[in-house]
């Protein structure tokens, strides 16, 4: 348990003066007692019990003096709560590749499904924002809480040409931090690492150009948003993916990554190409290790649906550092209620 006022445990060295100035008080009354009778009819006068109850309201009172110095300190303790996830961007490949069939009925099929169904699982609270990547990326849902728009967002992705990840990453972090100049030229913009003047696109404010300086915060610490990445995972154009999860992690956004597909996938062919499409494990698993995120393999659209509830799950609760002063300050109102109902009850008087 940590402190954020510790020194106003010092206090608590007025507990030992409380005890001795009691002890004086009953010492007193016993000496006055005997004054006006013996101190044998004093004690067949007081059971053994009595005298013993006598000392239960002060001790509560005491306790409850002890708590609220406690409460006055501010402690914090790492308890389970309800996670504080105001905003998921769901950040969706609709690249060619995800035409595959090792998902059926396809990947990007399979893939809406089962983004519907995590939509539908989440709380009412939640924001959802949906980000659509394939050459480039682009927001084809800006953060809401209206469930009918997210899942027409889902249904409207169409296959494109290319894959970005690196870019879908990115667009997602402009999309949490609206005009702090996330831009696609964050980092580099191409296959080859080079940088280029491609921004994120349908932002609600335009951000400003260059890189954003910012003061890096621990991986994973910013506990507000996340983003889940559901891609086959193979790359052919954009930012390089590790970069865009390095500028992720630097402002405390965790990344969950959804590999959609199989290992071996398969040979594809369109407008005369023809190639194989695998699954590229590496790269997520990587951008996933960066964010503090975790990576999840969804081989096919069942596997991807319990992939997304596990997900849903995960954000429900979660360990964190929480302020408890309002626990000992309840406390100290409990015991001080109980210490004066009681001498109440036995005494007629309180203390």
């Amino acid at each position: 348990m940590k402190f954020a006022w510790p020194e106003m445990l010092w206090l608590l060295a007025l507990a030992p003066l409380l005890v001795a100035l009691y002890a004086y008080l009953v010492s007193r009354k016993r000496k006055l007692a005997m004054r006006y009778a013996s101190f044998a009819m004093l004690k067949d006068a007081m059971g053994a019990s009595s005298r013993f109850r006598r000392h239960i309201p002060p001790i509560l009172f005491l306790l409850a003096i002890v708590s609220m110095i406690f409460a006055i300190a501010r402690p914090s303790a790492v308890v389970t709560l309800p996670a504080q996830h105001e905003t998921v961007v769901l950040a969706i490949d609709v690249s060619g590749s995800m035409r595959a069939t090792d998902v059926e009925p396809n990947r990007l099929v399979a893939a809406q499904a089962a983004a519907r169904t995590f939509v539908e699982e989440q709380p009412r609270s939640t924001r959802v924002a949906v980000v659509a990547f394939a050459a480039t990326a682009l927001v084809v849902q800006h953060p809401t809480q209206n469930r009918e728009e997210i899942l027409a967002a889902i249904d409207r992705l169409q296959l494109q040409r290319g894959t970005a990840i690196g870019s879908g990453i990115v667009v997602s972090l402009a999309t949490i931090f609206p005009g702090t100049g996330i831009t696609l030229d964050s980092v580099g913009n191409d296959i080859t690492g080079k940088r280029g003047p491609l921004q994120a696109q349908s932002l609600d404010e335009t951000p400003k150009a260059g890189k954003a300086t910012v003061k890096p915060v621990p991986a994973g610490s910013f506990g507000s948003a996340v983003i889940i990445l559901l891609t086959d995972g193979q790359r052919t154009t954009g930012p390089d993916p590790l970069e865009a999860a390095r500028l992720a992690a630097e402002r405390g956004i965790r990344i969950f990554t959804v590999g959609i597909g199989t290992p071996d996938g398969e040979i594809m062919g369109f407008e005369g190409w023809r190639m194989r499409v695998r699954l590229d494990e590496a790269t997520l698993k990587n951008v996933s290790t960066i964010t503090h995120g975790q990576y999840f393999y969804a081989g096919n659209a069942a596997e991807l649906k319990k992939v997304y509830r596990s997900l849903n799950s995960r954000f429900v609760l979660e360990k964190k550092e929480t302020e408890v002063s309002a626990l000992f300050a309840a406390l100290a109102a409990l015991l001080a209620i109980a210490s004066a109902m009681l001498s109440l009850l036995w005494f007629n008087r309180i203390l």
